[in-house]
């Protein structure tokens, strides 16, 4: 099944990620740089959440030195590792995008600074934006030691930085499998930068991302 925007989902029957009627912009935060860098070699992944996966996708497939960024599912079974039972809330899991990067031209540290500046707000519990639930919860899931060293170390930093005034809310979380989502959410903002979603919450993200981090902005979409 094949989804061109957020009004055909609706026409499905499908919980897609959210458009009410009236709604104000996200916010840009100034993250801080990271105190503490990260120290990799050799191509890497690492999976991160912060409402719908659509925006978060986006952002990394615009982020120089990211080889692939994909949507899915983490954090629950494998049995209910599909969207409609994922948009329950009641599977565990969050929309998530496991990246692919190179660290030789962007840092995991520096990955960090974008997803919280312009991606996600690391402050809100179970929501981003327009959508609400545990499925839309910001979380960090390491999959290396080092990684691991560098998100806390980073989540603290956050919490005292003072760009924040509310205690932060986003998660270290285990990594578990991560499954890949339906082939229609695979490069959506790509595929459907009309869609009433994208152009209200993703393509600013973009857009931002484009503005605060022009030497990491890449103007092409990378797929995958």
């Amino acid at each position: 099944m094949r989804m061109k925007s957020v009004l055909a989902a609706a026409a499905l029957g499908i919980s897609a990620c959210a458009l009410p009627a009236t709604a104000s912009a996200e916010q840009v935060f100034d993250a801080p740089v990271a105190a503490r860098q990260a120290n990799e070699s050799g191509l890497q992944t690492a999976i991160f959440a912060g409402g719908c996966f659509w925006g978060i996708e986006g952002v990394f497939s615009h982020t120089r030195g990211v080889t692939s960024a994909v949507a899915g599912y983490h954090g629950g079974s494998s049995g209910t590792a599909t969207y409609r039972q994922v948009t329950s809330g009641t599977t565990q899991h969050a929309e998530a995008v496991r990246v692919t990067y190179d660290p030789s031209v962007i840092r995991y540290d520096q990955l960090l600074q974008i997803m919280f500046s312009v991606g996600a707000d690391p402050t809100l519990h179970n929501r981003q934006g327009p959508d609400r639930g545990p499925q839309y919860r910001a979380a960090i899931v390491p999959m290396t030691a080092e990684q691991r060293a560098v998100a806390r170390a980073y989540v603290a930093q956050m919490g005292s930085s003072g760009v924040w005034n509310k205690p932060m809310a986003v998660r270290i979380e285990n990594h578990r499998r991560f499954y890949e989502a339906e082939e229609y959410h695979q490069d959506y903002m790509l595929k459907n930068p009309n869609a009433g979603y994208i152009v209200r919450w993703d393509a600013p993200k973009v857009e931002a991302l484009r503005e605060h981090f022009p030497q990491l902005y890449r103007a092409r979409f990378r797929t995958g």
